[in-house]
């Protein structure tokens, strides 16, 4: 019995656990899609796109002064962890006249970690809310073109999140005011989004190779 036991455990119980995780990758290792087609940047800037990127997009508004702790929330928790992984990026679109504050918040930035996948575009009211509106999300710009959300876009421009987020349905974006949300449901969704794009790139390489 003893080595029965001993069997089990050193090679069924592995094998259950590989068939279940691996199953877990296939059924819901995906982000669903919420929105197709958000408007690219490049009519903004034109060597700034979403397209073959994975993209953290934010709007931080012309109050971006009021907002510093919103970024450094975003910069703790998500970007240090995945800002070295190839093609994701992190970009703010900002309004006009907001120059001088984006540069003290880069200055910081940097002293916390690399920033240089931090990417901040200048934009008129009108231009920002154009992207806005093409993630046709059920959150809304404030007076200052700013939001405490941000959003996760693939490299096809589709906005991903959750269609039964146990809080509120169909969630769109993350809110940076709470390091709780940061850390327990975005952190877990790029993981997600990046192990989608690594096992596709595994199996391209693998039908490449045959």
């Amino acid at each position: 019995m003893k080595k029965t036991f001993v069997l089990i455990v050193l090679f069924i119980l592995p094998l259950v656990a590989y068939l279940f995780f691996a199953s877990g990758v296939n059924n819901f290792g995906r982000l669903p899609i919420l929105t197709e087609q958000v408007q690219d940047l490049t009519d903004i800037d034109p060597e700034v796109s979403l397209q073959d990127k994975i993209t953290i997009l934010g709007f931080l508004g012309k109050d971006a002064d009021l907002r510093k702790g919103n970024a450094f929330n975003l910069n703790q928790k998500i970007y240090k962890r995945f800002y070295e992984f190839h093609d994701f990026q992190l970009v703010m679109v900002m309004p006009y006249g907001t120059e001088e504050v984006v540069e003290d918040i880069k200055q910081e930035l940097n002293q916390l970690t690399d920033a240089s996948n931090w990417i901040f575009i200048y934009a008129d009211d009108s231009e920002i809310e154009r992207i806005f509106s093409s993630l046709k999300t059920d959150i809304s710009l404030n007076n200052e073109m700013g939001t405490p959300y941000v959003f996760i876009v693939d490299k096809d421009r589709n906005l991903r999140g959750r269609k039964e987020d146990e809080d509120v349905g169909t969630k769109y974006g993350f809110n940076t005011n709470s390091v709780a949300e940061l850390n327990n449901k975005m952190e877990d969704d790029v993981k997600i989004i990046l192990a989608e794009y690594r096992l596709a790139l595994k199996k391209n390489n693998a039908e490449r190779s045959n």
